[in-house]
């Protein structure tokens, strides 16, 4: 149902103008962090386009209007900060993260006598990589008898969390994964002519999902975190945002704790307490 607030005439497409272009823009990075230079206009006309469709209004003008106009931007904040929000995720994405944390990570925190570690995954999108922790951490636990462990995976879209949920994946996203780790974690449906496969209940109980805005002052997280995965995140936010949430996040990780970011971000001439340890790979000192 429509947002009766919003509700006006049919929809004709177009483009939003300069000027609510401009506030719009700066809404969303104030309200989530992400940078949408003029240069993305026209993706983020893109995407709004089926907001603007499902609220009834004539164009993207008036959709800005509303949101401005009519007090109704609070009510209309987690659908827009959905809509623009980027969600590209792959099961055992960048693969030297997951080596690094079997061959190096996994065995420090069991020599270290941790019988459960924590970790994160910052931007966990539609839960592939949580998942594809949960994997590793799982198998490594079963050849070496623990640690247990206990994964928190949060997003900003509040739709690809739901997904994450229900851990329902069309079948080819699950290809990188290694032979052994599918047949141990992952379902095949009774029917198999279906597209979709499942991620095995114990996994799936593994891992918390919640919702997380990193522009939060505090990242309710509970304990410190062992390892932290935030990557392909901090792209969309200018320099001064990245050091803020990487300075959040490392007070919520472990002295001596791992964390690792997307293969195109660094922390260069940023003050934090990280030394590299790794690709993209730092660890807390």
């Amino acid at each position: 149902m429509p947002n009766t607030a919003l509700a006006a005439r049919p929809m004709t497409e177009d483009s939003m103008s300069p000027k609510n272009f401009a506030r719009l823009s700066a809404l969303i990075q104030d309200l989530s962090g992400i940078k949408i230079p003029q240069t993305k206009q026209t993706m983020l006309e893109g995407r709004l386009r089926r907001r603007v469709r499902a609220t009834g209004l004539e164009d993207l003008d008036a959709y800005c209007e509303a949101v401005f106009e009519s007090g109704v931007a609070s009510s209309e904040t987690e659908f827009l900060l959905n809509a623009v929000t980027t969600n590209k995720t792959d099961f055992f994405r960048e693969p030297k993260h997951f080596e690094f944390m079997e061959s190096t990570a996994l065995p420090a925190i069991k020599a270290a006598g941790i019988r459960r570690l924590r970790a994160w995954s910052a931007g966990c999108s539609t839960g592939a990589e949580a998942y594809t922790m949960a994997m590793v951490f799982d198998d490594f636990a079963t050849r070496h008898g623990g640690p247990e462990y206990g994964i928190l995976a949060t997003d900003l879209d509040s739709d690809v969390l739901e997904t994450a949920r229900r851990g329902i994946y069309p079948r080819a996203l699950l290809d990188p994964t290694p032979a052994a780790l599918r047949r141990q974690y992952v379902m095949e449906p009774v029917d198999r002519g279906s597209g979709d496969v499942r991620i095995v209940p114990a996994l799936r109980s593994a891992i918390g999902f919640a919702q997380l805005n990193f522009m939060d002052a505090r990242y309710p997280v509970g304990d410190p975190m062992d390892i932290i995965l935030c990557r392909n995140v901090l792209i969309y936010f200018d320099r001064p945002t990245q050091e803020a949430v990487l300075g959040r996040l490392c007070r919520n990780l472990k002295p001596g704790g791992w964390i690792m970011l997307g293969h195109s971000e660094t922390i260069a001439d940023m003050h934090l307490p990280l030394r590299q340890v790794g690709f993209t790979t730092f660890q807390k000192v």
